[in-house]
């Protein structure tokens, strides 16, 4: 087994005025996917908003510069993640593939990177 965080991405300002319909829609089928697939599911959640993000980098400097705000200017921000230990790529690529921002009609998808497992 192998060890996967699934990213999800998705435009901010969409989120921020997305309707309540649509918002039920997602919640649901954020539902239905950990019916699902729940057994391969370590962890998820959802973040807060990038808004409240702090990030702290030294860039060389004696003391870490503490920032306000996501590490990178875009349009797109992570707003949740999934854990999940499955066989390979391919079955991570296929739980990703049920999630509702992996087929929403808005900016949004799901970024999938192997956990590097430290020996």
């Amino acid at each position: 087994m192998a060890t996967y965080v699934l990213l999800i991405h998705g435009d901010a300002e969409a989120w921020a005025t997305m309707g309540p319909d649509e918002k039920a829609r997602i919640d649901e089928g954020h539902s239905r996917f950990m019916d699902a697939e729940g057994s391969a599911v370590i962890a998820g959640h959802e973040l807060a908003g990038a808004s409240t993000a702090v990030t702290v980098r030294s860039r060389g400097a004696e003391r870490p510069l503490i920032t306000d705000g996501p590490f990178a200017e875009t349009k797109e921000i992570v707003g949740g993640f999934y854990i999940v230990d499955v066989a390979d790529m391919d079955e991570a690529v296929r739980l990703a593939a049920l999630l509702p921002e992996a087929s929403a009609t808005y900016s949004a998808g799901v970024e999938i990177r192997p956990v590097v497992e430290l020996v």
